[in-house]
């Protein structure tokens, strides 16, 4: 079995693809796992609470993602910070970022989901677009989610530094534990108990629990290069904003990901009702499993490409993100394809509802057809991030949702309706591709200029070395 020193310098060495297949498959079973359990969430939702449940779900919505734009903040900042200071043999500032992750995470869940729950829950719902008919669900869901955010983000941050580490196996077990501990007792807490929204919310966060327990007990042995010891949790400004330098990427992007959503069900609400709002809480559903699929690549590429950027080997950095690309761009047009082409059977999953599956096939087909168009820019963001380059990573991060996405949503719908809403997101996913093909080529030719650079002067270096030159 390799040790963490060997599983860390095979970042630098083994070949590319295989690597890269090593690292992303575990990433992806987990993400994809982790997507299929908000499915059978919603599944159970649909069939035994109803359309008012599924509607509630999808009106929290953009809570949940808000909770989660935050963990990102910290979670995917410390990993791609940690990968950066193993490539640069640093070990001593890659313990501090796992120290300062896990003291930030409970903060952060206090002040924002306890301070949220407790005092301002009902006046949001509100204004999300909650009625006398998905209040209460969406309610109950969001209280027990939002008091857990402690949890919820010791659970994703860790997970997401035990990846980062060199244990991508690990990282994908612990998401598949959780997710086994929540589809057992999902249906027991919601049908047997009659829990209802209560009782699906609570047996995620019994789950992200188990799942915990997990990934603390990993960063406890001592064989790791990267684990818990004595004075990596004091809090450090340097470290806390170099985490949050990276992290402000994603995070911004889960946010404005809210805003779309609070858009769509209130331009949903005016104009198709509570149907449409289910329908589209379906939809997402579909496209959580679609990018969390592309997030498990991102995932599996950022210690390759982060390790190697740190340790100047730009020719393999490259050549992992044309792999990345590659594969997200495959993944996206695969449930575009489906999607398209088998809107009943998916809807058929969620709810016997016979209006509602007309609406819902409606979005399927119209919403996903220029997904093939979203699996490579989800890359390129994730590449931007992992090599440091915050600025270029936010940018991309807000361009589709803020720049494009919502003025189509407030002009489309006026002219047509729900219907108006589904072309809003294809038009936007077109727009923002033609946008990243232009950014990456510039980009690219930079970033080889100075690898051109770099490589000459460690020749001229070495050649001075070998004659005797100083």
């Amino acid at each position: 079995m390799l040790d963490q020193h060997d599983k860390i310098k095979e970042l630098e060495t083994a070949s590319i693809l295989p690597l890269l297949v090593k690292y992303s498959l575990p990433a992806i079973a987990g993400m994809v796992v982790f997507a299929i359990y908000n499915v059978v969430d919603s599944i159970f939702v649909g069939q035994w609470i109803g359309k008012a449940g599924l509607a509630g779900i999808a009106i929290a919505f953009p809570i949940t993602t808000i909770t989660f734009a935050l963990g990102t903040l910290i979670g995917l900042g410390g990993a791609a910070r940690l990968s950066i200071r193993l490539g640069e043999k640093k070990y001593e500032l890659a313990s501090r970022v796992l120290g300062n992750v896990v003291f930030m995470g409970p903060v952060l869940g206090v002040l924002f989901g306890w301070t949220m729950s407790l005092f301002f829950l009902p006046h949001i719902l509100h204004l999300f677009g909650t009625d006398a008919e998905t209040f209460e669900p969406a309610y109950e869901f969001t209280r027990v989610m939002l008091l857990g955010s402690p949890i919820t983000y010791l659970f994703f941050n860790q997970n997401h530094l035990m990846r980062a580490s060199g244990f991508p196996g690990k990282a994908m077990c612990s998401m598949i534990l959780s997710v086994g501990v929540n589809v057992i007792l999902a249906p027991i807490f919601i049908k047997i108990l009659g829990w209802g929204m209560y009782g699906t919310a609570l047996a995620t966060m019994c789950a992200q629990t188990v799942g915990l327990v997990w990934v603390l007990a990993h960063f406890c042995g001592k064989d790791r290069i990267v684990r818990f010891r004595r004075g990596i949790f004091r809090p450090r400004w340097y470290v806390i904003k170099s985490i949050f330098s990276i992290g402000l990427a994603p995070c911004l992007m889960n946010i404005c990901a809210c805003i779309v959503v609070l858009v769509i069900n209130r331009a949903l609400l005016q104009f198709g009702g509570n149907s449409a709002i289910a329908a589209y809480g379906i939809l997402n559903r579909i496209l959580i499993v679609s990018g969390m699929t592309v997030i498990g690549i991102t995932q599996g590429m950022q210690p390759i490409i982060g390790y190697n950027h740190g340790a100047g080997n730009r020719d393999r950095v490259l050549k992992t993100l044309r792999y990345g690309v590659t594969a997200g761009t495959a993944i996206s047009t695969f449930f575009a394809a489906f999607c398209v082409i088998f809107p009943q059977l998916i809807s058929c999953l969620f709810t016997s509802d016979e209006s509602l599956h007309a609406v819902t096939n409606e979005a399927l087909r119209f919403s996903t057809i220029a997904l093939p168009f979203v699996g490579g820019p989800m890359v390129l963001g994730n590449f931007y991030q992992a090599i440091g380059r915050a600025k270029l990573s936010i940018f991309l991060s807000v361009t589709r949702q803020m720049l494009f996405l919502i003025p189509l949503l407030l002009i489309l719908p006026r002219f047509w309706g729900t219907m108006g809403v589904w072309l809003s997101m294809p038009i936007a996913d077109t727009i923002t591709f033609v946008v990243n093909i232009f950014l990456i080529i510039s980009f690219l030719r930079g970033y080889q200029i100075k690898h051109a650079d770099v490589a000459g002067a460690k020749a001229r270096a070495l050649y001075a070395a070998n004659h005797g030159e100083k």
